[in-house]
């Protein structure tokens, strides 16, 4: 028979997990800090109600749901009671800035900004089955619009629902895009609107033009379809052609703003060239960055143990862009008309930094240094205010 079973040993003044015993003062204080927190919490609850209320006033009388003005002015205010109570005023803005998002958010999903004499339209989305097509879907179901989908796992065709549609949004990958525009195009009814939403815009929106006679209007959402909300999020519009009696430009316009987006009107050259940057050298210095790791052998583990935060946030977006598509991204960087010069250009910087770095000469590490701080000039303060903020929030969840 075996010896009977001995509890371990603890230290004094611990419990069974060997963290201290929590004095009765404290677990005192502990209770009135909760009594507060669900005070707090009961005080949001009432502030969603209102919030409510402000979303019904603001849907019949054609407000806006943001109100930067307004904003501003609250975020002031909240930053000076703060002070006076002796916390940080950075704390309490950040406290506000994050109810100020889910009240806009509140108001959205109550349709504060859908107006009032909209008149439904027929919207056929070829590709609805996809990401971005399913949130299409959902944005334009959601302003009252019929929804038609063509898929590649549909009955309807992509030219059937074409000819039946108001407005017809092409959401296939982007390999798939002009051979689909070309198809749908000349189906499309005169009085229609035909619209893209890939990531480039100069090929889509010309293939548009050609191959049908109705309104052309090329659009890239800055975002992805698993976004929580689209408020505040951005998309593009490139103006193509503009045929008929309806203005379609302010009708897409109009529906983009119900839903919180954020509209940037561009050309389709301007818009291509910013992607350049935005996405195509973001890309490849994430992607060459990734491969540097991974042909090393790190081990991501062991560098998490002496993670700084700046480490911390590039491993994040790194690992994040190798857990999605390698099939969306080649397609984002081979298709853009500018990638040679950008992945040149890249290649020379990264070879004029090994030089300096190389030869151990500090003067011309200083003289890149130097020219780069320059570029960025007043920039880089608003990089340090905003980037100091996100690195307070990583840590905070660590």
């Amino acid at each position: 028979m075996g010896a009977p079973f001995q509890p371990p040993l603890r230290s004094p003044g611990t419990d069974d997990t060997g963290f201290p015993e929590i004095p009765e003062a404290l677990q005192l204080l502990r209770d009135q800090i909760d009594e507060v927190d669900h005070q707090f919490v009961h005080l949001l609850a009432r502030r969603n109600e209102l919030v409510a209320s402000v979303a019904d006033v603001k849907r019949q009388s054609g407000v806006p749901i943001r109100d930067p003005g307004r904003e501003a002015s609250l975020i002031k205010d909240r930053r000076s009671m703060g002070g006076d109570g002796g916390i940080r005023p950075e704390v309490i803005e950040s406290l506000f800035r994050v109810i100020l998002w889910a009240s806009r958010d509140r108001q959205a999903s109550l349709k504060a900004a859908i107006p009032q004499n909209i008149e439904p339209r027929t919207i056929a989305i070829i590709g609805g089955h996809g990401g971005m097509g399913r949130c299409l879907e959902n944005l334009f179901s959601m302003l009252g619009h019929t929804v038609l989908i063509a898929d590649v796992d549909t009955d309807a065709s992509g030219v059937e629902v074409a000819g039946e549609a108001d407005v017809v949004v092409v959401a296939v990958n982007i390999e798939s895009t002009i051979d689909v525009i070309r198809e749908i195009g000349p189906a499309c009814r005169p009085e229609s609107l035909l619209i893209d939403i890939t990531s480039i815009k100069q090929a889509p929106v010309t293939a548009m033009l050609e191959s049908s006679t109705c309104s052309v209007i090329g659009t890239h959402p800055l975002f992805g379809p698993s976004l929580h909300s689209l408020q505040g999020q951005r998309i593009v519009m490139t103006p193509g052609r503009i045929v008929g009696d309806l203005d379609w430009s302010s009708w897409l316009t109009d529906m983009f703003r119900a839903c919180g987006l954020t509209l940037l009107e561009s050309t389709p050259e301007d818009h291509d060239r910013a992607m350049a940057i935005v996405q195509v050298l973001t890309h490849y210095s994430t992607e060459v960055l990734g491969r540097t790791m991974q042909k090393l052998d790190v081990s991501v583990q062991e560098t998490l143990r002496f993670t700084s935060p700046i480490y911390h946030m590039e491993l994040l977006m790194t690992a994040r862009h190798f857990a999605q598509s390698a099939d969306l991204y080649a397609s984002i960087q081979m298709s853009n008309p500018n990638r040679d010069m950008v992945m040149q250009q890249f290649r020379d910087a990264a070879r004029e930094l090994h030089e300096a770095v190389a030869n151990d000469d500090r003067d011309a590490f200083r003289s890149l240094f130097s020219e780069v701080e320059s570029f960025f000039g007043e920039f880089s303060q608003t990089a340090l205010e905003q980037s100091s903020f996100l690195i307070d929030r990583l840590v905070e969840r660590n």
